[in-house]
């Protein structure tokens, strides 16, 4: 039992598991918008997710506290290398633009980590931001780069599903807001700090109205339903949500959301 905590401390540690739900949004993107399957987009953005997580995670564990590098931490870095490399020769299969905006995905994720401006902290420090610059993020790698390599038009129904997958990650950020509550720095201004747990979770209830609307204008029955299951699901891991869970709750529960909306495209 033991030895199977360890593996998935690790598959959790080291990133694997949020990259999977990154990679199962990009293959909703190519459900919604009718997109042939395209292995070097979506393993791009997998890949690449593991990069960007474990650089947030560890680059100030490392390079500022100067912390000692144990064995699953060397594992890590290895296994961050390998997917560098692959996120290497996935970039240069993408589109030009696809490449270009890419980049400008991967120089917010390095503002959000390291201090760019003189006496500044980095963007992750920055009170009440951090929960728009992860959500932006993972609409720009996992909506709006399958589409531009697609050469998708940029039309009403794009924005409209470039919301809804904003207000996706945003509330799946509200509920690990919800749990760091005690662990995390006053100053960060996170949502759960600045108005409270209760008004926190009516807010994550209220944004979920929306989202379901969205799905009504695709006119397809099918997705629907799923969105609903979807907003249901959702709304159950908010109503729970407090900072007494076990770290599990937000680092695999709910990140399996996009996992579990993938899965139910699929095959139901």
């Amino acid at each position: 039992m033991k030895f199977l905590k360890q593996i998935l401390d690790f598959y959790l540690n080291s990133s694997i598991h949020v990259a999977l739900s990154c990679y199962a949004l990009v293959r909703v993107t190519f459900h919604v918008f009718n997109i042939q399957y395209d292995e070097a987009m979506a393993l791009f953005v997998f890949f690449g997710t593991i990069v960007g997580y474990n650089f947030v995670k560890y680059d100030a564990l490392v390079r500022v506290k100067k912390k000692p590098i144990g064995v699953q931490l060397k594992i890590i870095a290895f296994l961050s290398f390998i997917s560098l490399v692959l996120v290497g020769y996935y970039f240069f299969h993408l589109k030009r633009i696809t490449q270009i905006v890419s980049v400008g995905i991967f120089l917010i994720t390095a503002l959000y980590t390291l201090p760019f401006f003189p006496n500044r902290k980095n963007a992750r420090n920055w009170a009440g931001v951090k929960i728009y610059i992860v959500a932006l993020c993972w609409v720009g790698a996992t909506l709006v780069l399958p589409l531009i390599n697609a050469e998708i038009p940029f039309t009403a129904n794009f924005f409209i599903k470039c919301i809804q997958r904003f207000v996706l990650v945003f509330v799946l950020i509200l509920v690990f807001e919800i749990l760091d509550l005690a662990n995390d720095d006053p100053h960060l201004q996170t949502v759960p700090q600045t108005i409270g747990v209760k008004k926190t979770k009516v807010l994550g209830f209220s944004l979920l109205v929306p989202f379901w609307v969205v799905g009504i204008l695709s006119f397809d029955f099918h997705d629907l339903i799923i969105n609903l299951i979807m907003v249901i699901m959702l709304m159950l891991f908010i109503l729970f949500a407090n900072p007494n869970r076990s770290k599990y709750y937000t680092s695999f529960w709910v990140e399996s959301v996009p996992v579990f909306w993938w899965l139910m495209i699929e095959f139901l």
